[in-house]
């Protein structure tokens, strides 16, 4: 288990912000909040925004000639549209500008052992979109067996990500984190979302094998970062 000290990251320097997807997702943000999330992620110079889908085009417009990428969820928090559904939601997501795409797998299917099935999903997404992929598995919800098992099939369907959670049925922890980057082998990266509210969460995660921090308090761990290096100077 890895200690919620950032351990070694003092004599190993990261740029925390270089990390952080930025998220708004509840289903009241206003257009005004969107707003505000275009203004910290392109101060911080995050690798991307994650909006629900009905802000994408507005998103994609804002931040067009950025280095932040756009990105949204789908079938999100829940995974079991059908998989047409998700696809054209994806599709549609892309088409409107869309550069990464965090999609929620079907849990039931996996569950059910209906294995195919969850295997055609994504890969269907991932070759028709063509974009980066994160596949959210929900790790709160499956035994250590089913998570090992969803990121074997993720991976093998093509997702660029294994990612935990969407926040709405549990958090990232820093065991299954570990477990992901273990069974990605660096093949994949990993992103920790859900519950990650503090600095020393962030670089928790990040010590254990995190690539991408999804969490909507993007401004909150910058300045916290920034205070403590203005304590240390």
């Amino acid at each position: 288990m890895v200690s919620l000290e950032p351990q070694g990251l003092a004599e190993r320097p990261i740029n925390l912000a270089e990390y952080i997807d930025h998220t708004l997702l509840l289903p009241m943000v206003t257009p005004e909040e969107i707003e505000e999330g275009c203004e910290i992620a392109l101060r911080y110079g995050f690798p991307t925004f994650c909006v629900p889908p009905c802000y994408v085009r507005r998103v994609v417009e804002r931040l067009h000639g950025s280095p932040v990428r756009v990105s949204t969820v789908v079938g999100f928090p829940l995974g079991t549209n059908t998989a047409e559904v998700k696809l054209y939601e994806a599709q549609l997501a892309v088409e409107q500008g869309c550069q990464e795409l965090d999609v929620r797998i079907n849990l039931a299917w996996l569950k059910a052992g209906d294995l195919d099935r969850l295997h055609a999903e994504i890969a269907e997404i991932v070759e028709e979109t063509g974009v980066c992929v994160k596949a959210i598995l929900e790790t709160a919800q499956l035994t250590d067996e089913e998570k090992k098992l969803a990121a074997e099939i993720c991976m093998d369907a093509g997702a660029a990500f294994l990612m935990t959670s969407t926040g709405w049925m549990g958090g990232a922890t820093l065991a299954d984190v570990q477990l992901l980057a273990q069974l990605s082998r660096g093949r994949v990266g990993v992103k920790a979302s859900g519950g990650i509210r503090t600095l020393a969460q962030a670089e928790a995660m990040i010590a254990a094998g995190a690539t991408r921090i999804g969490t909507s308090w993007g401004l909150e761990l910058m300045q916290e970062l920034r205070a403590r290096e203005a304590g240390r100077a």
